[in-house]
């Protein structure tokens, strides 16, 4: 996998089972590094509206997997097979407190792609508030093949 990458961020929330729910997708330029036995992927967020941004940093291994976001939106989410954990979300809209209970990771790997697949359970205020599914597509910039799946 080459330094330069493309990152595609897929999110789903579901409010009752079976139903389409809400669905969020992000593509970006981003860097990629494998270090100590676990991937990063670095990357800046811009939101409309405001001139402050968001730099991001994902990183996972089997089983696991934290997002770091740090400038106009701060949190840092922990994603552990089988187990809930707690954090604050803040926005400049206000702080939310938030669970999440993973269900699964799973991680496939190529030569020039990455793919992570997690299922979790999202609380807000120690209420469930939807089971979401993300996606993350990380593919060499330059590599053969390019595709958006």
């Amino acid at each position: 996998m080459t330094k330069e990458v493309l990152l595609s961020l897929r999110g789903l929330q579901f409010d009752i089972p079976n139903a389409d729910g809400d669905k969020i997708e992000t593509i970006t330029v981003a860097e990629y590094y494998y270090r100590n036995d676990s991937h990063y992927v670095l990357y800046e967020e811009v939101t409309e509206g405001f001139g402050q941004s968001t730099k991001s940093v994902i990183k996972f291994k089997k089983n696991y997997l934290e997002l770091t976001k740090k400038g106009l939106v701060n949190v840092h989410m922990v994603f552990e097979e089988n187990r809930k954990n707690m954090t604050n979300y803040c926005t400049p809209y206000g702080d939310i407190l938030i669970g999440i209970d993973t269900k699964r990771i799973l991680i496939q790997e190529e030569e020039e792609r990455i793919e992570v697949r997690v299922e979790y359970a999202l609380e807000v205020n120690y209420e469930h508030f939807a089971n979401c599914r993300i996606k993350i597509g990380i593919q060499s910039k330059n590599g053969n093949g390019f595709t958006l799946k």
